[in-house]
């Protein structure tokens, strides 16, 4: 039966078009979306706060709306879970979704009734344009998963609290609502494991066409369903899988052992959702980066990453980004967020339309000795290698050495679990740092000048990255492995798993 498919045809094609025509206006659409929510957020108390009536530019809003993070949010959104109306936005949001900070603790992000559509709908929005552009409606006409947050909520200050990805899953239609797996009951399990475990016993006799989810917590899920039916690939339990759905990390460190486990290679359509907005969308199968959500009610702002720590950094919106700087990305949205920092670095790779990618955290960077080494380098280094050695990679960090205990020049210290290890680990090594060399001026500089010697590849135990989050109670979900860090706290517990 294809009903859904044949049903869905028409609707993909509309959206794809009308995804084309945004895109190609983006500027525009921001400058709309700005005078909006000037006018709304007028009428609230940050507004009248900020004095958002003598707003009359994009410059005005500069000088009246300092960049802010959680911390400096947080006696608002304490208004609001206290019952104050018209705080942040008009009326109360209708829903918190909880998350979690290193500096802040548990965070409460609101979201409202104009916002709701820019999560939800951008996601159906990803798939329809990739159903359109591939002409594959198919996957809609048997069993999705998304392999997401509990959906169960509590109320925080009467309004229902939880996760993004388990709000989200109340907002599914009823006609969709038959084709998701797994059932509510086992997507409220707590313990990531059993959980796994019982979404396994739920799918594994299932016509699944389409899976989400963060990309190792997949690969926890891909072998378990091997293990249970004794195939030796997915492709082989669900013949008819064709689209992996993901976000939230680079997917190519985790490709080649994903491809692997399904036995072939797989359509992917990337998404950049953060519980503050859903930032944008891979648009198209055959160019790279994610096209930035510039008409759904989110109006951005970038600063550039080197100067983020200044005292006066540049600050500009969508006409003035250039491509292939490194920015910090601002959000400014109907949900209240107001000069908003996620705490994202992005560079653009185009800007007809704006298709960007994102290249780290902007305080997940590397910076012991003035070399200010990002995600994306690190990534690139390794990935390129693995890919060239036909190495596969699991999982990976980075940390410095600042202090090694045979007094030698420091390191960063690369631990790396693989799933199939280099031949020659040394000169393996000596190939990713060549890379970081071209890569970052810094890095060289440092590297030429015996400040630093050559980076150093600690492998792991098989597992060991799973066990590390078992520790800090992060394991599944929408968690994730930082790729970088400034300290040694992560690396002090992998140390404990080096072969």
């Amino acid at each position: 039966m294809r009903f859904k498919s044949t049903i869905i045809k028409p609707i993909a094609k509309n959206t794809a078009s009308t995804i084309r025509k945004w895109s190609a206006n983006a500027v525009k659409h921001q400058e709309s979306i700005f005078k909006k929510l000037i006018k709304v957020g007028a009428t609230t108390s940050f507004g009248k706060d900020h004095h958002f009536d003598k707003i009359h530019s994009y410059n005005d809003f500069k000088q009246a709306v300092p960049i802010r993070t959680y911390e400096k949010l947080r006696p608002y959104i304490q208004r609001i879970i206290e019952g104050e109306s018209n705080v942040l936005w008009k009326g109360r949001p209708i829903y918190f979704a909880k998350t979690s900070g290193t500096t802040s603790g548990v965070k409460y992000i609101p979201l409202t009734r104009e916002s709701m559509p820019n999560h939800f709908g951008t996601a159906r929005d990803a798939l329809f344009n990739y159903s359109y552009e591939t002409g594959n409606p198919y996957f809609i006409d048997g069993k999705m998963i998304f392999l997401s947050g509990s959906p169960e909520l509590t109320k925080t200050g009467n309004i229902n609290t939880g996760r993004l990805s388990g709000i989200v899953n109340h907002r599914v239609p009823a006609w969709l609502r038959k084709n998701q797996l797994p059932s509510i009951a086992t997507n409220s399990i707590e313990d990531w494991e059993t959980k796994v475990g019982k979404i396994v016993d739920e799918t594994y006799d299932k016509d699944m066409r389409l899976i989400s989810g963060i990309p190792p917590w997949v690969q926890m899920y891909y072998e378990k369903l091997l293990e249970k039916t004794g195939k030796e690939y997915i492709k082989d339990i669900f013949p008819n899988f064709s689209v992996f759905v993901y976000g939230g990390v680079n997917f190519e460190p985790y490709r080649q052992k994903l491809e692997a486990l399904v036995g072939k290679k797989m359509d992917s359509v990337e998404t950049y959702p953060a519980s503050e907005g859903f930032i944008a969308f891979q648009d198209s199968q055959t160019e790279p980066g994610l096209l930035l959500n510039s008409k759904s009610g989110i109006f951005f702002e970038f600063i550039l990453a080197d100067e983020f720590h200044n005292e006066h950094p540049t600050r500009i919106n969508l006409v003035d980004v250039e491509v292939g700087v490194n920015y910090v990305i601002i959000i400014n949205s109907n949900a209240g967020l107001w000069g908003y920092n996620i705490g994202d670095t992005v560079e653009f790779l185009s800007t007809n339309p704006h298709r960007l990618i994102v290249t780290g955290r902007i305080k997940h960077f590397i910076s012991a000795f003035g070399e200010h080494v990002i995600a994306k380098e690190v990534e690139n280094a390794l990935i390129t290698v693995a890919n060239q050695e036909n190495i596969s990679i699991v999982e990976f960090t980075v940390a410095p050495q600042i202090n090694p205990s045979d007094d030698s020049l420091p390191y960063h210290e690369w631990f790396v679990e693989f799933d199939k290890m280099p031949d020659n680990l040394t000169a393996f090594s000596q190939k990713v740092d060549d890379l970081m060399i071209q890569q970052n001026i810094y890095y060289e500089d440092l590297i030429v000048g015996k400040i630093l010697q050559p980076l150093k590849i600690r492998p792991l135990q098989r597992n060991a990255f799973r066990e590390y989050m078992k520790t800090i109670g992060k394991l599944g979900g929408q968690n994730k492995v930082p790729r970088l860090s400034n300290d040694r706290k992560i690396a002090a517990v992998l140390e404990t798993f080096v072969l």
